[in-house]
């Protein structure tokens, strides 16, 4: 059923030790290969043999030969039991909606296959590397939107993988059409698997869902930090800032948080060299820039701060093995709550917060950039010809549309809680909803980063058209010429503008604008 990877595919070994956010990422946005270490398959033997044990025994076993949930009084006969796992399967693939991301289901798949993995939830090794030759079929089980409560594990997305593992339902292939599950399997010399005691169970009780989109939002927001660092650096020059705020000595040594000093840091590598900077007390006189612009790495400190933890606590999750009941080393099989959501979703949730927040400050320096009044000799709106031109104007309505809802996408989908399975499950973790409105929080914040982008580096063209001696930083010359590149135009007349901040957009969310940054300051944190 595995074949060896491909010269120069990259491939992850998932064994008895914990698999990495780097691995995750691989598989879900690279397309790894992915293979089952010996140690691992041998451990999940040794736990196996501990449910067959199990199942043979006459008491009843949750999960093993019960039902589930509000059902687990009820004890199953052997005969009943591979009935019992397609049945648990196919009542809770019960998902409604559009379909999911590719990147999410192949996390999905990946984390609950590493859990399967660690021999804590007693299912065959078949299972596993069944789960593994589907990833490297490029077959993707069709996972809709809504369906999850965060408790007892993402159960609805997981039984929609789990379907496609026993050959029903749907799925995509490498084509990315939708076809049969069963179809998409027989093409790949796939054999469907037949669930034994418990094997339903353990496919579906994980937080894999929510943890594999916190996994890849961390490392979505680690990119937008550091680009909200060079957008705030480029704004602060366009309008004469002083970068004497960005000294070391007023960070980390008197106000020790460790994202604030990073931010600072990042800042202050952009504006090296500007000739722009520290013209505040000239024709226009202010003793201090405003809070958007003096105060931004506190704003996005606290942000990283907030990231910070968050990694903790997915790296955390990444060596779990999430599951109800699990198989101890001892050959116990207890039940648990480790099920609960409520680790992830918090973060998820204050993720959503630090993102609206930087969002925020981001619109607030581009409305400065703006605003003639505000912007110490720029034109109205960076228009060429102002009141035949509008310019950005209406940029900056988008931008504050996308900040609105980031702020509405920031209320927090952890506080609630829907009881179901008649009560036995009376309090869930909505994580899965904190994980997909995040995902839309992170698009959006790229998309507020790419107008600031777009202001600044046209204020900065301006500076430089007017005044050849005005000497624009040569890591903002950097991101203005990326930003050229990619199709954002500069100063001029008006033009047809959404092209130009789809441009920025994708500069943004590729990672181009950073490393454009990166090659004249060298790695920015």
């Amino acid at each position: 059923m595995h074949s060896a990877a491909a010269p120069h595919t990259p491939l992850v070994q998932v064994g008895k030790a914990d698999v990495s956010a780097e691995d995750v990422l691989a598989v879900a946005r690279g397309n790894a290969r992915v293979e089952i270490g010996p140690d691992a398959l041998a451990e999940m033997a040794v736990a196996r043999a501990r449910i067959d044990a199990l199942a043979a025994e006459p008491r009843p076993v949750y999960g093993v030969s019960t039902g589930f949930g509000a059902l687990a009084v009820r004890h199953i006969s052997p005969e009943l039991r591979a009935q019992l796992q397609r049945s648990l399967v196919r009542s809770h693939a019960a998902g409604m909606g559009p379909a999911v991301e590719r990147e999410v289901v192949r996390a999905l798949v990946f984390l609950r296959m590493k859990t399967l993995a660690s021999g804590r939830t007693g299912v065959r090794p078949l299972v596993a590397r069944t789960m593994a030759a589907i990833l490297n079929a490029g077959i993707t089980p069709v996972v809709r939107e809504f369906g999850s409560l965060g408790c007892s594990g993402d159960l609805a997305p997981l039984s929609h993988c789990a379907l496609v593992l026993m050959g029903e339902g749907v799925a995509t292939g490498p084509d990315g059409v939708e076809k049969p599950a069963a179809e998409l399997l027989a093409a790949a010399g796939i054999e469907p698997v037949e669930l034994l005691e418990k094997e339903g169970l353990a496919l579906i009780n994980g937080t894999d869902g929510m943890l594999g989109m916190l996994v890849m939002a961390i490392a979505d927001l680690q990119r937008l930090f550091t680009t909200a660092d060079i957008t705030a650096a480029m704004t602060l020059e366009a309008l004469l800032g002083t970068d004497k705020v960005l000294a070391p000595e007023l960070h980390a040594p008197i106000r020790p948080h460790p994202g604030q000093a990073l931010s600072a840091a990042n800042m202050l590598a952009v504006l090296k060299d500007s000739g722009l900077t520290g013209h505040h007390q000239d024709d226009a006189p202010r003793v201090q820039d405003a809070y958007s612009i003096r105060c931004a790495p506190q704003v996005a400190g606290a942000g990283r701060d907030t990231l910070a933890h968050a990694a903790l606590v997915a790296s955390r999750e990444l060596a779990a093995s999430v599951d109800n009941p699990v198989v101890l080393p001892d050959g116990r099989v207890e039940s648990n709550g480790n099920f609960h959501g409520a680790p992830v979703a918090y973060v998820l949730d204050f993720l959503a917060i630090a993102a609206a927040d930087l969002g925020s400050i981001s619109e607030r320096r581009t409305d400065r950039l703006l605003d003639k009044s505000r912007s110490h000799g720029l034109p109205a709106f960076l228009a060429d010809d102002p009141g035949v031109d509008s310019g950005l104007m209406i940029a900056q309505y988008t931008q504050a549309a996308l900040v609105s809802e980031n702020k509405r996408l920031a209320v927090p989908a952890s506080v609630d809680s829907i009881p179901s399975s008649a009560m036995q499950e009376d309090h869930v973790s909505m994580g899965w909803s904190a994980a997909r409105k995040l995902r839309q929080s992170v698009d959006n914040l790229g998309r507020i980063l790419a107008v600031e982008l777009t202001a600044a580096a046209r204020a900065l063209e301006i500076r430089r058209q007017a005044d050849a001696s005005g000497t624009v930083a040569p890591a903002s010359a950097a991101a203005m010429a990326a930003a050229r590149e990619a199709g954002v135009g500069g100063a001029g007349r008006d033009r047809f503008l959404s092209p130009d901040l789809e441009a920025a957009a994708a500069l943004v969310a590729s990672g181009d604008l950073v490393r454009a940054v990166e090659r004249v300051t060298g790695p920015l944190a």
